[in-house]
């Protein structure tokens, strides 16, 4: 699923001030302890973006979801998800391909805790 810039900057600049410097990283009222393990995409999810015009591969973002943005995604769900690792994906694009000047951010994989199958 498509996100937006704005969603992408927060989730990054939140992992880039706890995760990336060394620090745990922090829920809503706690450190979070028990750190995602994995996220999955599903093939249908990443070929939407693959399949584009001029795209030539991904390029995976580390990030951390801040509360905003875990309400936006999650609604009353959001606890289980603020705090925690994820991995947000761009295309990248050919050299030549047309009109491709702003970058698109992809994320909503399943995010293993807190959700586990």
């Amino acid at each position: 699923m498509k996100i937006s810039k704005e969603d992408f900057e927060k989730m990054k600049a939140k992992y880039d001030q706890e995760v990336k410097k060394g620090k745990p990283a922090k829920g809503n009222k706690h450190d979070i302890e028990n750190q995602t393990n994995w996220e999955s995409y599903t093939k249908e999810d990443l070929l939407e973006v693959l399949n584009q015009e001029g795209v030539i591969g991904l390029k995976f973002h580390l990030t951390e979801y801040p509360e905003d943005v875990a309400k936006e995604f999650y609604g009353d769900e959001a606890d289980l998800y603020v705090g925690r690792l994820n991995l947000v994906y761009s295309p990248i694009y050919a050299e030549n391909a047309p009109g491709k000047n702003e970058e698109e951010y992809y994320d909503r994989g399943m995010v293993c805790p807190p959700t586990c199958q």
